[in-house]
């Protein structure tokens, strides 16, 4: 693993640990996390390739990275404070982000450590064309899970934040 690959790995599975602690959701909220899967996107995701099983696999990481985005989302509190609507992390929410940004951490380390056979074989075996394709579903997946609980924590923060009433400063002043 290069510098770089290993600096954005670590990246991702410290942006939960940011939310450890309650804060503000705001708009670094959803940009940090997506701008480094934008950034791993754009570096490592040359094309989506289609041929033999590899639709399968990508298709079943990306429903990994789905689950697990979701589940981390709802396992994400949320409550509101006067006008501000705060958000942390719980301890289930970060162990299934680490888990799954962790776990394409930890296949690439053993595929270049030793695993690349056992690969190479189980792709044969299932007719997966290529490494692209691995490459691909990973970071689709590690997308899918990032996107996918930023956006069941902004339903969620929607949810709650719309039945309440707006703050005095920002009603309007109805006179007889």
């Amino acid at each position: 693993m290069t510098t770089t690959e290993w600096i954005t790995d670590i990246a991702l599975i410290l942006v939960v640990f940011r939310q450890l602690r309650e804060d503000r959701l705001d708009l670094k909220t959803f940009l940090i996390p997506l701008g480094i899967v934008a950034y791993v996107a754009h570096t490592y995701l040359d094309s989506v390739p289609t041929a033999g099983n590899d639709l399968i696999l990508v298709g079943a990481l990306v429903g990994a990275g789905a689950v697990l985005g979701i589940a981390g989302g709802v396992y994400t509190r949320v409550r509101t404070v006067g006008e501000h609507t705060l958000i942390k992390a719980g301890a289930v929410s970060a162990i299934l982000w680490v888990l799954g940004m962790g776990a394409r951490m930890g296949f690439q380390l053993w595929t270049e450590h030793g695993g690349a056979d056992d690969v190479a074989r189980f792709s044969l075996a299932h007719h997966i064309t290529s490494d692209q394709a691995w490459v691909a579903a990973f970071v689709l997946m590690a997308l899918t899970e990032v996107v996918t609980r930023l956006a069941t924590i902004f339903v969620r923060s929607r949810m709650l934040t719309a039945g309440q009433p707006a703050p005095a400063s920002n009603r309007v002043a109805v006179r007889p």
